[in-house]
C-alpha cells in the first residue's frame, strides 16, 4: 500500500468542505511553484502530493518513435524528451553560466530536488524507518553483482541502489535475506559490501579485509583508532586498568608524517614524547634503516616498541614510504605496521600508480579517506583492519539497553558497538552510491587525470624561468612544490639575503590570489626550507588551460616583488 506521504498529517483534522488555507502544505507548495521556472515548481507539488506523482509516473510521454521519454520539465505541455545527462562526469563548469548550460543545469536542479522530496516523503512514510524494496524484480534477477565498469546516471542509481543492495546481501548472506526488517544498521550492512568490495578491488588483494569502521571525524581519528587497536592488541588489559597496567610504549612515524599521530598519542594518554619521528630522505620518505637503529635504541631503553606509522602520501611533498621494507621490519620486531593513506591510498585504485602501494597489503590497518582524491562529500573516512574480532573486543561496552544478544536478525550486522562514538551519520552510502555512478573504471579515470595535470604543471614549470623545484624528480602524487623567484630576487647574489626575502614571496602572492579571487594554492615551510607554494590538484574537472592560468597569473602577482 502506498504511503500517505506528506499531505496525510493533519488530514484527519482537515474540515470536509475542501477548502484550502493559505498555511496548509498543499497551499503553501502551490504558491511556491510559481516562483519556480522550467518545472521545477510544478515537480515539487506532483512529488509531495503522492496520490498525483502516482499517476504522474504512470503516464509517460511518447517520443514521435512510440518509445517513452522523460517529460523535459517544461512549463507548458509537451513532448520533448528530458535530456539525457550522466552525472559521473558533470562538473560545476557545465552548469551556468557555462555556455549552453541551460539544459544540464536544469536537470541537474530537478534531480537535486527529486532526491530531496523522495527523501521527505520516505520519512513521513511510517511503514519503515530504513528499508524499502519496492523496486522491479527484474533487479534482482542478475546473476552477477559488482562494481559498475561503465558510468551510470544518478536515476539508475536511484532505482537500483536498495534492490542492489538487497540482491547483495541475499547472494553473500543467504541465512540473512528472509530476516530483513526495520531498524538494521545499514551502516554494517554497507561495510560488509565494501568490505568484499576493497577485499576485490583495492585493499589487501592477497588477504581478507577483516574489519571496516568508518570515522566521522575524519582520517586524523582513524590514525587514533589504528593506535588504539595496535596498544590493545599488544596489552588488552589497558582498557580496564589503564596505561599504569603497561610499560613505556613508543610509536614511530615519519618526520614528514601528518601531526595526527602524536595527537592521538596525546588523547591515549601515551604521550607525544613517546612518538619518535624517522628521518625522511629528500623526496620526504622515511628511511627504513633509521626506523631499524631507532627501535633497537627503544628496546635497549626499556621502551616497548608497539606501533609504526607508514605514510602513503604526505601532506607536503606527496611522498610514499617504501612499504615493504617497513613491513620486513615490522614483522622482524613483532610491531603493529599501520599505513595512513588518507591522502595516498586512493591510488590503488589506478592500475597505472597502484604499484606506489606495494607492500600495504602487508599493514595491520590502513586509512583511507574516499572525501580526498575521489572527491567523495566530506566527512568519509575509514580504517581498515586485517584482524576479525579486533574492534570489537577493543571497543564494546556491551550496553544491553542498546545492543541486545535475542535480535531477530544477524547481530555481525549489529556493528555500533565497535566505534567509541555512539550516533554517526550514514557516510558510507556516499561512497557506495558514487562508487554505483562512476565505478571502478571512474574513479580511475578521475584519479589518472590529477596525476597527468600535476605532471603536466611539473614539466611547464621544471626548467620556466623564474621557477625552482623544492625537490628533483617528478613528484609521485599530485602535490607539485616549488619555489616562485619574482625578478626582485632572482638575481640576488646574497643568499641569505635572498632566502630571506623569498620566504615573504608565497604569502604576499597568495593574499593577493585571495584579493583578486582569481586563483588560491597554498605554501608552507619544511624543515630548514624556506616559504614555497603546494600545489594539489585533486579536482578532475581542471584542465591544461587552468595549469597555464595558474602559471601565468603567479607572475603576473609577483612581477613588482
Amino acid at each position: 500500500m502506498a504511503s500517505h506521504g506528506f499531505w496525510f498529517l493533519g488530514a484527519e483534522n482537515a474540515s470536509g468542505n475542501g477548502s484550502q488555507s493559505p498555511s496548509t502544505p498543499r497551499a503553501w507548495c502551490q504558491a511556491a511553484a510559481q516562483k519556480f521556472s522550467g518545472g521545477i515548481g510544478s515537480k515539487l507539488c506532483a512529488l509531495l502530493n503522492v496520490g498525483e506523482a502516482e499517476k504522474a509516473a504512470q503516464a509517460p510521454v511518447k517520443a514521435e518513435d512510440g518509445s517513452t521519454a522523460e517529460s523535459c520539465g517544461c512549463n507548458k505541455p509537451c513532448n520533448c524528451p528530458k535530456a539525457a545527462v550522466c552525472f559521473s562526469d558533470l562538473y560545476s563548469t557545465d552548469l551556468l553560466p557555462a555556455l549552453d548550460g541551460d539544459a544540464k543545469t536544469m536537470n541537474f536542479l530537478q534531480e537535486v530536488v527529486d532526491i530531496m522530496l523522495a527523501y521527505i516523503v520516505e520519512s513521513f512514510d511510517r511503514s519503515t524507518k530504513v528499508i524499502d524494496f519496492h523496486y522491479p524484480n527484474e533487479l534482482l534477477q542478475r546473476n552477477n553483482w559488482e562494481l559498475s565498469d561503465e558510468p551510470e546516471t544518478l536515476d539508475d542509481i536511484l532505482i537500483s541502489c536498495r534492490a542492489t543492495l538487497k540482491y547483495a546481501i541475499k547472494t553473500a548472506h543467504p541465512r540473512y535475506f528472509n530476516q530483513l526488517s526495520t531498524g538494521l544498521d545499514m551502516v554494517g550492512l554497507a561495510a560488509d559490501w565494501l568490505t568484499s568490495t576493497a577485499n576485490t578491488n583495492i585493499m589487501y588483494q592477497q588477504k581478507c579485509v577483516l574489519g571496516l569502521l568508518y570515522c566521522p571525524l575524519g582520517g586524523a581519528i582513524s590514525n587514533m583508532y589504528a593506535m588504539l587497536l595496535a596498544r590493545y592488541k599488544m596489552f588488552p588489559e589497558v582498557k580496564e586498568k589503564g596505561m599504569s597496567s603497561a610499560p613505556r610504549l613508543v610509536a614511530f612515524t615519519s618526520e614528514h608524517s601528518h601531526f595526527s599521530i602524536k595527537k592521538g598519542a596525546a588523547a591515549l594518554g601515551i604521550g607525544t614524547e613517546s612518538v619518535i619521528c624517522i628521518k625522511a630522505d629528500e623526496r620526504g620518505k622515511m628511511i627504513p634503516s633509521d626506523l631499524e637503529r631507532r627501535i633497537i635504541e627503544a628496546k635497549q631503553k626499556g621502551y616497548v616498541p608497539f606501533f609504526v606509522s607508514a605514510t602513503a602520501g604526505t601532506t607536503v611533498y606527496g611522498a610514499f614510504d617504501p612499504l615493504m621494507a617497513i613491513a620486513d621490519i615490522c614483522k622482524k620486531h613483532d610491531i603493529w605496521m599501520h599505513v595512513d593513506g588518507a591522502w595516498g591510498g586512493s591510488l590503488l585504485m589506478s592500475r597505472k600508480h597502484r604499484w606506489k602501494l606495494n607492500g600495504v597489503e602487508r599493514a595491520n590497518s590502513m586509512t583511507w579517506n574516499p572525501h580526498k582524491m575521489m572527491a567523495v562529500p566530506l566527512q568519509c573516512s575509514a580504517l581498515l583492519v586485517r584482524e576479525e574480532g579486533l574492534m570489537q573486543s577493543c571497543n564494546q561496552m556491551q550496553a544491553c539497553y542498546l545492543f541486545q544478544q535475542d535480535k531477530q536478525y544477524d547481530l555481525s550486522y549489529d556493528t555500533g558497538d565497535k566505534a567509541l562514538q555512539c550516533g554517526r551519520h550514514v557516510d558510507i552510502f556516499k561512497l557506495w552510491l558514487m562508487w554505483r555512478a562512476k565505478g571502478t573504471i571512474g574513479f580511475e579515470a578521475q584519479i589518472d587525470k590529477c596525476l597527468e595535470l600535476s605532471e603536466y604543471l611539473y614539466n611547464k614549470i621544471k626548467d620556466r624561468e623564474g621557477y625552482e623545484m623544492v625537490f628533483d624528480g617528478k613528484p609521485q602524487h599530485t602535490n607539485v612544490c616549488f619555489w616562485y623567484l619574482p625578478p626582485g630576487v632572482r638575481y640576488l647574489e646574497d643568499k641569505v639575503e635572498k632566502m630571506k626575502r623569498l620566504h615573504k614571496v608565497a604569502p604576499v602572492i597568495k593574499a593577493r590570489m585571495m584579493e583578486y579571487g582569481t586563483t588560491m594554492v597554498s605554501y608552507q615551510p619544511q624543515g630548514d626550507k624556506v616559504n614555497f607554494f603546494r600545489m594539489v590538484i585533486s579536482n578532475p574537472a581542471a584542465t591544461f588551460e587552468d595549469i597555464d592560468f595558474l602559471i601565468e597569473e603567479i607572475e603576473r602577482l609577483g612581477q613588482d616583488l
